[in-house]
């Protein structure tokens, strides 16, 4: 007849395991929806100028370069 036994793990060991098996995964999709957000938010005069004309290397290429003369308000 088998013998069912428990065998008690510690508290941060559960924690763990779920880290190494989540975070990999979770991280990659956490940083796609981040950078689908951006690009479908990009054509918004809010993203434009609080941020991605703020980017270092590239924001130079989102700053408006639009006269205020043609410019409707």
């Amino acid at each position: 007849m088998s013998r069912v036994t428990f065998q008690p793990t510690p508290a941060f060991k559960a924690g763990s395991e779920f880290g190494r098996r989540w975070g990999v995964s979770l991280g990659l999709w956490g940083a796609a929806a981040g950078v689908t957000a951006v690009f479908l938010l990009s054509t918004t005069p809010l993203v434009k100028r609080e941020l991605l004309s703020k980017v270092p290397v590239v924001g130079d290429y989102w700053k408006d370069k639009t006269p205020a003369s043609d410019k409707f308000f």
